[in-house]
């Protein structure tokens, strides 16, 4: 599932091609990735500017003149994808909604399973929305410190942690492994027991690994792609998700695979000893 670091890519690929263009059109070619009424949409988003191109957690968030929101969370296979008359690229096979501009060029929103969502939101639904979730991990807000108070007040394993985005949002599964290894915390650690220091460490891990992807353009193993429908290539530096039985680039052990929480957690056993079950 694309993460921070895809949806920033995503972001930073359209904000300059899309940005203060008006939707002409819209035409919903399968209404289930809709929450809500396809004519009601379309309706919304009709005649509207895009004002600014942005991103919350895993979430596009295009701004309209209206000052509605269009938000698009890209599940499992979603991409959002700006088409130039002159693209030469192969067409998307499974579009489900497309969004004709004034001008030249049109936005494609394409997704194989059809697990992602697009909703419209007025001001207040929006700001009601952003605050059910956490801070953003690059954001000012998000600081050792805080990471390390909130820690101590959750029981959780801390990949499950990482994961719930009411606690910070926009990490999921890639980066909290490629983090906690990078921070030598075993994913199975409760939250409450990782130290002051042992916080810092992830706190730098987590913006360190979510910067290096961005700069990569993001993580392609299947489905993802840029808004120019190109690979990121930050799966070739990943240190443990995916490796299992493949050596740590740290001390060459093999990196193990455990699952809780009905999600695969990769680790190293030297670099992340498995917590005391007393603790």
């Amino acid at each position: 599932m694309p993460e921070l670091p895809e949806a920033e890519t995503i972001v930073r690929g359209l904000s300059p091609a899309v940005t203060d263009r008006r939707i002409a059109e819209v035409d919903v070619v399968h209404h289930d990735v809709l929450d809500g009424g396809a004519a009601a949409f379309s309706r919304r988003l009709e005649g509207t500017r895009i004002a600014a191109v942005r991103r919350r957690g895993k979430n596009i968030v295009l701004r309209l003149d209206s000052e509605d929101r269009l938000v698009v969370n890209l599940g499992m296979s979603g991409r959002l994808l700006h088409r130039c008359p002159d693209d030469d690229t192969a067409p998307p096979t499974h579009p489900a909604v497309r969004f004709r501009l004034e001008g030249p060029g049109h936005l494609v929103y394409h997704d194989v399973r059809r697990f992602g969502r697009l909703q419209v939101l007025d001001g207040e639904a929006y700001r009601q929305w952003s605050r059910s979730l956490g801070p953003e991990p690059l954001g000012r807000r998000f600081t050792g410190r805080r990471l390390a108070d909130d820690l101590s007040r959750s029981k959780s394993p801390i990949r499950s942690w990482l994961l719930d985005q009411r606690r910070v949002v926009g990490v999921g599964n890639i980066y909290a492994n490629e983090a906690l290894h990078r921070a030598r915390i075993h994913p199975r650690t409760p939250a409450r027991t990782i130290d002051g220091e042992a916080a810092r460490r992830l706190h730098r891990a987590i913006r360190k690994v979510l910067r290096d992807s961005i700069q990569a353009q993001g993580t392609t193993l299947r489905d993802y792609r840029t808004a120019r429908n190109e690979e990121g290539s930050y799966a070739h530096r990943l240190r443990v998700y995916g490796r299992e039985g493949e050596p740590c680039p740290r001390c060459g052990t093999p990196v193990e695979r455990v699952v809780f929480g009905n999600r695969s957690a990769f680790f190293c056993p030297t670099c992340q000893p498995e917590p005391d079950p007393s603790s």
